[in-house]
C-alpha cells in the first residue's frame, strides 16, 4: 500500500475530519481573497478619483513666490513655452495633460480681475468642475497607470473622466461665474481686453475655486496683447499620484533645471496615505487568519492524531518508518491546503463580486493572480500548522499504543 492511497483512504473514511480541516482553511482564504479583491478595485477607484480632480503638479520660474499655490501663476516671472514640448517630446511616465497659461492683472471696467491666457483644449480637459458648464468633448485618455482601469471595466467613474473641447477662437473668452457677475456680462457679450475686442462665449458655473475671479482667453492672443510672446508663467501639469511618489517630481526639475515644481501636497499625501491603509488593513488581516487557521489545522491534526494512535502504532509496527508518517500527515495536510485554498478563492472573489457594488459601489472583477497565492498560502498555512502534531505521531511508542486499556 503506498503513500497516495493511504491518504486517500483516510479522507475517505473520515469525511467529518476532511470537512472541518477544509472549512477552516477555506473561509481563511475566501477572506483574505475578498478583502483583497475589494482594496485593489478601491485603490483604482481612488486613484482615479485623484488623478481626475485637476492639475497637481505646478511649473513657475525660479523666482516666483508659491506660498499660495492657487495664486502663485498671477504676475509671477515667465519662462519659454517651449518647455511644455521638452515635457511633451520626453519619456517621462505619469504626465497625462499640461496647461501652460499666461497670467496677469488687469482692470476691466473698474474691477481688478485675472486674465489668465491657456490653450484651451489642455486646459479645460484639466479642469472637471468646468464640464459642469457644457463644455464637453472627446474624453481624454489617461495616461498613467490607474487610468487604464477605465478601460477593463473594473471602475469608472462618468462625473470624473476628463473631457476636452475644441480650441476656442483667439477673440473669444471664458468668463469665471464671479468675474461674470461683477462684469454684468453673460454669453455671447462683448468685452474689451487690454485694447482687443472679445466675445463672452462661456460663463463658468461656480466652482468655489480661484478660477471664479479669472478671465480665460487663448494664450496666444494674452501674449500678443501683454507684450510677453512665446512665454508663459505657469504649466499645469495633471501628474498621476503614483507617478508623483516615484520620483516624478525629481525627473521634471531634472528635465527643467532653471524652474521650480511643485505639488499640492494634500492630495498626493492622501493618495498615499490610503492606499497604504489599505494594504495595512489587508495585512493584518493576512496576519490574523495565518495565526488562526494555523492553529485551527494544528488542533485539527493534533485531534486526528490522538484519536488514531493506536493506528499509526500499527502502522509503525509493521514497517513504516517515522518518515513515512510524517510525510502521510503533511501530504493530507497540503492536499487540504489546496483544496481550501481553491474554494477560498473561489467563494472569495464571489463574495468580493456581489458585496462590492452593494456596500462600496465599486464593481469587483475576478483577479486571477491571486489564486496562486492563495494556494500558496492555504498550503503553508496547512503544513505549518500540522508539522508539530506531524513530528509528534512519528514519535509514537507503537508498543505501547497496542496494549488494551
Amino acid at each position: 500500500m503506498n503513500l497516495t492511497k493511504l491518504v486517500w483512504l483516510e479522507f475517505k473514511y473520515h469525511k467529518s475530519q476532511l470537512i472541518t480541516g477544509l472549512l477552516a482553511i477555506t473561509l481563511g482564504v475566501a477572506v483574505i481573497v475578498g478583502i483583497r479583491s475589494v482594496s485593489v478595485v478601491s485603490e483604482k477607484a481612488v486613484a482615479i478619483n485623484l488623478d481626475n480632480l485637476g492639475a497637481n503638479i505646478l511649473v513657475l520660474p525660479q523666482g516666483a513666490n508659491v506660498d499660495n499655490y492657487y495664486t502663485a501663476d498671477i504676475d509671477a516671472p515667465t519662462f519659454p513655452e517651449a518647455y511644455v514640448e521638452i515635457v511633451a517630446t520626453s519619456a517621462l511616465q505619469g504626465v497625462d495633460n499640461m496647461s501652460p497659461k499666461l497670467t496677469r492683472r488687469i482692470t476691466v471696467r473698474g474691477q481688478k480681475l485675472a486674465l489668465t491666457g491657456i490653450l484651451p483644449k489642455n486646459e479645460l480637459a484639466s479642469k472637471p468642475l468646468w464640464q459642469k458648464s457644457g463644455l464637453f468633448g472627446a474624453g481624454a485618455k489617461a495616461s498613467c497607470a490607474p487610468g487604464a482601469a477605465t478601460d477593463n471595466g473594473a471602475y469608472k467613474d462618468e462625473k470624473l473622466l476628463r473631457k476636452s473641447i475644441d480650441a476656442i477662437e483667439e477673440d473669444e473668452c471664458i468668463l469665471g461665474s464671479s468675474a461674470a457677475q461683477r462684469l454684468q456680462l453673460k454669453e455671447n457679450d462683448t468685452i474689451t481686453l487690454e485694447g482687443g475686442g472679445f466675445k463672452v462665449a462661456k460663463v463658468l458655473t461656480e466652482t468655489g475655486t480661484i478660477d471664479d475671479d479669472r478671465i480665460f482667453a487663448h494664450l496666444h492672443t494674452v501674449q500678443r496683447l501683454l507684450g510677453i510672446k512665446e512665454q508663459v508663467s505657469a504649466i499645469e501639469i495633471m501628474g498621476c499620484c503614483n507617478a508623483i511618489t516615484d520620483g516624478l517630481l525629481s525627473k521634471l526639475r531634472n528635465l527643467l533645471p532653471d524652474t521650480k515644481i511643485t505639488t499640492i501636497g494634500q492630495i498626493v499625501a492622501t493618495q498615499v496615505q490610503t492606499n497604504k491603509l489599505m494594504n495595512k488593513v489587508s495585512l493584518v488581516f493576512l496576519v490574523i487568519i495565518l495565526f488562526v487557521g494555523g492553529v485551527s489545522i494544528g488542533n485539527f491534526m493534533w485531534a486526528n492524531v490522538n484519536e488514531r494512535r493506536k493506528e499509526i502504532g500499527m502502522l509503525r509496527m509493521i514497517g513504516f518508518s517515522k518518515g513515512v508518517i510524517y510525510r502521510l500527515l503533511l501530504a493530507k495536510a497540503l492536499i487540504l491546503g489546496i483544496m481550501g485554498g481553491a474554494l477560498g478563492y473561489i467563494i472569495g472573489t464571489g463574495a468580493a463580486m456581489w458585496l462590492g457594488p452593494q456596500f462600496a459601489q465599486l464593481a469587483v472583477q475576478p483577479l486571477p493572480q491571486l489564486l496562486p497565492a492563495a494556494l500558496a498560502i492555504a498550503a503553508v498555512v496547512a503544513l505549518l500548522g500540522s508539522a508539530i502534531p506531524a513530528y509528534l505521531a512519528g514519535k509514537i511508542d507503537p508498543f505501547i499504543n497496542m496494549q488494551e486499556e
